[in-house]
């Protein structure tokens, strides 16, 4: 902070810096200073001054005020009259809570006539409420230092460049995700402080910032940093550590004037020679291999390679020993070196959806898209192939990453991941590297920090809370072990919300693993923070409790007695050989086992509503979903156009890959055969991330002509995923504990129509028709009807997109006028007609449905192919004919 007052040339005659401890002078009218954040009503003294004193009081130029001021609503008002303000600060953390944590400020938005402090050069925000930063302050001309730490922003201004006179910038402690372009515009900055945000990749213009000297991105997200930053000349030191780098460039050794690089705790594995052999880089921590030899590029052969980009119902293509680039219609894409395949070798490809006997997702980790199934399965490239798969952006936290995880038919493990961007549409994608194919899937886990146990010891941080670390000490082990690192931070709110109580506090949750089942020779010390609020100073030694648990969670043990703990102001160490779970509590409660076990079951559960709407032009088509609580009101918008219906259900808690179904009731059923229709229920999978949402029809065996039929969908708790704690399979037992909720469905009066009776074809007599084949699955004439009855007014539309001349349209419209039932038919089935000799003419029926805007009856036509597909592979088994290798494939993917 001293440096920063030289900066802005704040210091005045009596010595003291812009961020100088206030020195009070029998008077808070001191001079041109008014220091009133040492008083808890410095506002009302503030108003009092500006009311009693308004002369003096303009004269100020050096202002600062608590944020935790109940007041300072009112004073804001009055601040933009100080026109020679040269420093203001409103921080919030005066007050404390009875833990003696710092609470933040009241302040969360500044009013716009803040602009007018055209003297202002020093604004300081810190430890305040700010998810926005306030438009005026990018009206402020002269403003030389800004300070924003500890509050909640998530971005930057896209205009934030215009403060072209800013020398000193510090934002760390918030939730910033990204940064705009135009930072690189603020050419006089030399002091940027973005440590302990989320921040996953930086902007090529941040090596516009010629005159910065200090740069600060500890503690984020970072996977890459930009070759850019080679240009910052005027660079001393590069605070890097704690984040999730894997490489970083090796233009960075040739920074004329750099003295620090601190690279500690990080996931680099091979480091630039240049860098490696240079004194001022600090890479402790990171899980290094040998330094990295200058990558060789054969340009001309890239240049060669075929581009092969693949229509939607495409499954498969080709890749020769000249390698290729592929994209698939759903957005995956996949690069295959020169000499990855040394013979030409086709690859099949598809999309599955999630099961949770077969996807065995792990405590805290969030399905972020579909499974993406490669064969031929276990075949060996010479190369690595490229695999870039969209998914699903989860909300950002610190705590969470982002990898891509594989199946190899026994077991699932994760990859070495990249986040990237698409380059137009911005959308995440995780790339990742492979020498063999199988099944493929992105997840968000809790952050992982892993490094190699030798015999000589080592130090192992975490990048979410680097106060937390693990130190291993010379002969804990005689052969060098893989140690994995994961943090769950837990807030007061949280604790206070599921114990009901405010007298609660707990640090947060570390796992350790390793991929030995001995235990470590020598006790290995654990550096844990301690509880929030509760410090070295204030320390009740009765009330800490130091819990062990397995890796499932089942059971937490107090072992406080049987290790030694120690005591810093901020932290607690401890020593232990075994890994698992650990978790520090300070509470007056007693049995506090109990109490984390609830914690802990609840931290992995999600509130969920569910809803039930109906089309408004046809009421027997009804959509089902669950939806995480947070996304109801959104969801709701975005549909209330065509779809009407009851009110979402109660909230209702789930856990991520947990099953459960939705049956029809009181009059009610399901209109058609479905493969995800199991005895009249209709199957879904809770992924929080995914779409749980189906279109089905529906229809009732109750003679509907002379009268509505008002019955209702019932939703129930399935299968119990295996890692679902006992007690909460416990509850869930019992003869309601399987219901979940219940939303009225109305099927209105039924008009007399085609398709009831003997009558069906209202006079159309047509041979026998089954569109497609056995193994595929076949379009019956039963199942034409179905369809027909969903066509509408878009038969027309549909009719052209199935390559029915304009000429035939029109000649079926005048044969069948003023009869919609009539000109639906005669287009549909003229067209079946046509085509039943035609291989792909189900594939074109469902092209034809999306092109129409149709994706319901394309997902009704998807079903019923699909069911006969299961159907003809269960005959298939039952006779012995299946293919020994697609017996095997079905087996692993079953497992």
């Amino acid at each position: 902070m001293q440096r920063m007052a030289e900066l802005l040339g704040l210091r005045d005659e009596c010595g003291e810096g812009a961020e100088g401890a206030p020195s009070l002078t029998g008077s808070c009218l001191a001079d041109n200073r008014l220091n009133l954040d040492v008083y808890p009503d410095g506002c009302h003294r503030f108003l009092q001054l500006f009311k009693g004193q308004q002369g003096q009081v303009l004269q100020v130029e050096f202002l600062r005020l608590s944020s935790n001021d109940h007041l300072l609503g009112s004073t804001l008002g009055s601040i933009p009259h100080l026109k020679h303000l040269k420093s203001l600060v409103l921080k919030g953390g005066h007050a404390r809570d009875e833990f003696g944590s710092c609470q933040h400020g009241i302040l969360t938005s500044l009013p716009p006539d803040f602009g007018n402090l055209r003297c202002l050069t020093h604004l300081d925000l810190s430890f305040n409420r700010l998810s926005t930063l306030p438009n005026c302050i990018l009206h402020l001309p002269s403003l030389r230092a800004l300070l924003v730490s500890h509050n909640s922003l998530v971005a930057l201004p896209e205009d934030f460049g215009c403060l072209s006179k800013l020398t000193f910038f510090s934002a760390m402690k918030n939730q910033l995700k990204g940064l705009p372009q135009s930072i690189g515009e603020l050419s006089m900055l030399q002091d940027l402080d973005l440590s302990e945000n989320v921040l996953e990749v930086l902007p090529e213009e941040v090596g516009n910032l010629h005159n910065c000297t200090e740069l600060d991105l500890s503690g984020n997200r970072l996977l890459s940093i930009p070759d850019s930053l080679a240009n910052l000349k005027s660079l001393r030191r590069l605070h890097l550590h704690s984040n999730l780098l894997v490489t970083v460039p090796a233009s960075l050794a040739s920074l004329p004037n750099l003295s620090r690089l601190d690279l500690q705790n990080n996931c680099l594995r091979a480091i630039p020679a240049e860098i490696q052999s240079s004194p001022f880089v600090h890479l402790r921590g990171n899980p290094l291999g040998e330094a990295e030899p200058a990558p060789q590029t054969d340009e001309s052969s890239a240049r060669r390679l075929q581009r092969l980009s693949l229509a939607p119902g495409e499954d498969s293509f080709t890749v020769t020993s000249e390698g290729c680039k592929v994209a698939l219609a759903c957005g995956i894409r996949f690069y295959f070196p020169p000499g990855a395949a040394c013979d030409p070798l086709r690859i099949y490809f598809r999309s599955l959806a999630p099961d949770p006997q077969w996807v065995k997702l792990r405590h805290h980790d969030v399905l972020l898209s579909r499974v993406l199934e490669l064969r031929p399965h276990g075949v060996k490239f010479q190369q690595e192939v490229q695999i870039w798969m969209p998914y699903v952006s989860p909300q950002t936290l610190h705590e969470h990453e982002v990898v891509v995880r594989t199946f190899s038919g026994q077991s699932w493990s994760d990859l070495r991941t990249r986040v990237e961007q698409k380059r137009k549409s911005k959308k995440p994608v995780a790339h990742c590297s492979v020498l063999h194919f199988s099944w493929f899937l992105v997840v968000s886990r809790l952050v992982q920090n892993e490094c190699k146990v030798p015999a000589e010891g080592t130090l192992l941080f975490s990048s979410v809370d680097p106060n937390i670390k693990v130190t291993f000490p010379p002969g804990a082990t005689e052969w060098t072990r893989t140690v994995k690192l994961q943090v769950l931070p837990v807030s007061a709110e949280e604790i206070d919300e599921i114990t009901a109580s405010a007298g609660c506090r707990a640090s947060p949750l570390l796992c350790l693993s390793q991929d030995s089942l001995v235990d470590f020779l020598k006790p290995v010390r654990i550096q844990l923070s301690l509880p929030p609020g509760v410090t070295g100073l204030n320390l009740d030694q009765s009330r800490l409790h130091l819990l062990h648990s397995d890796l499932e969670g089942q059971t937490w043990d107090d072992i406080t007695s049987q290790v030694v703990l120690e005591f810093t102001h901020l932290y607690v160490m401890f020593e232990v050989t075994h890994f698992s779970w650990y978790w520090l509590w300070y509470t007056t409660k007693a049995y506090i086992g109990g109490i984390a076990k609830k914690v802990y079951e609840r931290l992995r559960l999600y509130q969920v509503n569910f809803i039930a709407l109906q089309r408004k032009k046809d009421p027997e088509q009804v959509l089902l979903q669950c939806v995480p609580k947070h996304k109801v009101e959104p969801v709701l918008k975005k549909l209330q156009n065509r779809y009407r219906g009851p009110e979402p259900s109660d909230m209702v808690e789930m856990f991520e890959g947990e099953q459960f179904f939705a049956a029809f009731e009181r009059g009610i059923s399901i209109d058609m055969d479905r493969p995800d229709c199991v005895d009249g229920r209709l199957t879904f999978i809770f992924y929080s991330h995914l779409k749980n949402m189906k279109e089905i029809y529906v229809t009732s065996p109750v003679d509907r002509k002379g009268q509505a039929v008002k019955g209702q969908v019932s939703f129930y708790r399935g299968a119990v995923p295996e890692s679902i704690p006992e007690d909460a399979s416990r509850r869930r037992k019992g003869p309601d504990s399987l219901w979940l909720a219940t939303l009225p469905i109305k099927l209105p009066q039924l008009k007399p129509r085609w398709g009831e009776n003997a009558g069906a074809l209202n006079g159309f007599s047509f041979p026998p028709l089954n569109l497609g084949n056995a193994e595929t699955g076949y379009l019956t004439q039963a199942n034409l009807l179905s369809i027909a009855r969903r066509v509408g007014s878009d038969w027309k539309t549909i009719g052209l997109n199935l390559g029915l001349t304009y000429q035939q349209i029109e000649r079926i419209g005048y044969n069948n006028r003023e009869d919609l039932d009539k000109q639906i038919l005669d287009m549909l089935f003229s067209w079946a007609q046509q085509n039943s000799e035609d291989p792909d003419c189900v594939s074109k029926l469902i092209t034809a449905m999306k092109e129409s805007g149709r994706q319901d009856i394309a997902d009704e036509v998807e079903a019923i192919i699909e069911l006969g597909r299961q159907k003809y592979s269960a005959s298939i088994r039952r006779v012995g004919l299946e293919q020994e290798s697609s017996t095997e494939d079905s087996a692993i993917a079953m497992t």
